[in-house]
């Protein structure tokens, strides 16, 4: 496989749709590749489902979305048993989330039963209704979206929760000049415009590729240090888990690979840290007394960390 070529055609054809956000584009495209999940916290109207809906017909992907609102159930989600009164035998009917890409739709705005639905799902690949077991589709991907800002009617998705979100995103406004390329663009479907140029095998042989590549023991060691210093840092009231400490590794092979390289830099991990730690740390008094952002909190504890020399 021609993977650099195939990459590429699948950020082009994203990019047809979601103009001017070709940083988050390539940070969901890593994300693919790293076999991770992507939760998009940002404002309504931005273009997050059109972007999850641009990913799956790329990548071949089989698709279902769920809109969360606060009486769908676990049931909807992972399928439940009905009784056949022919066979005199309950059958199991498989949930929405059997699939290549689930797109749920403002996760926070349904109950945190539902929510807790998918921890096994997104961690194991695999969903257990009634002591039974089923794998889940090989590759499979979350992708999640909520509004931060409005808390009317939602549900805060708990640490345990964030923390099986390998990146945390945001697409924000777009520029004067991409806004104008929206707008001549909305007389005509975008979502017509993009094909499907990967499969489903080529992106689980680009994962194999990126879970493979070759690592130096210093990038292991600033990785590492990185993830220490954000437990120990008084910016800082909660540290990352080891789980934020394995996503940032991940996602620095994946922007390695995209980046036709089969070794990773520290610049890959700098590129990726924001991404991968900011829904897994808390800001401590100090950082706030300082007005910083957890971005800006996260560049600074950058600051503090030696980067590898080769």
């Amino acid at each position: 496989m021609d993977y650099i070529r195939k990459i590429s055609l699948v950020q082009e054809n994203v990019n047809k749709v979601i103009k001017g956000k070709e940083h988050v584009v390539r940070k969901v495209l890593g994300a693919a590749i790293a076999g991770g999940h992507v939760l998009m916290e940002d404002i309504p109207g931005v273009g997050k489902t059109t972007l999850a809906m641009a990913f799956a017909k790329a990548l071949s992907l089989d698709y279902k979305r769920v809109q969360f609102t606060p009486d769908v159930l676990p049931s909807d989600i992972l399928g439940f048993s009905m009784y056949n009164s022919a066979t005199k035998e309950f059958e199991y009917r498989p949930g929405s989330v059997f699939c290549n890409l689930f797109l749920a739709d403002e996760i926070n705005r349904t109950s945190p039963k539902t929510q807790s639905a998918l921890l096994e799902v997104m961690e194991e690949g695999h969903a257990t209704v009634d002591g039974v077991t089923r794998d889940l589709p090989d590759p499979f991907i979350v992708i999640a979206t909520e509004n931060p800002y409005g808390s009317s009617g939602t549900q805060l998705l708990p640490e345990s929760q964030l923390d099986r979100f390998m990146v945390c995103l945001s697409m924000g406004y777009p520029e004067h000049s991409d806004a104008v390329q929206i707008l001549k663009g909305n007389a005509m479907n975008p979502l017509s415009t993009v094909e499907a140029v990967m499969s489903a095998d080529e992106l689980k042989e680009l994962r194999k590729l990126s879970n493979d590549m070759f690592v130096r023991d210093d990038i292991y060691e600033y990785i590492v240090n990185i993830v220490e210093e954000t437990r120990r840092n008084e910016m800082f009231s909660m540290g990352a888990s080891p789980r934020g400490t394995i996503a940032c590794l991940r996602m620095a092979k994946a922007m390695a690979i995209i980046e036709n390289r089969d070794y990773v830099t520290a610049r890959d991990v700098q590129e990726v840290v924001r991404d991968t730690l900011g829904h897994r740390v808390k800001l401590g008094q100090k950082a706030r007394a300082q007005g910083l952002t957890m971005v800006g909190a996260l560049d600074r504890l950058l600051q503090f960390v030696p980067v590898p020399r080769s």
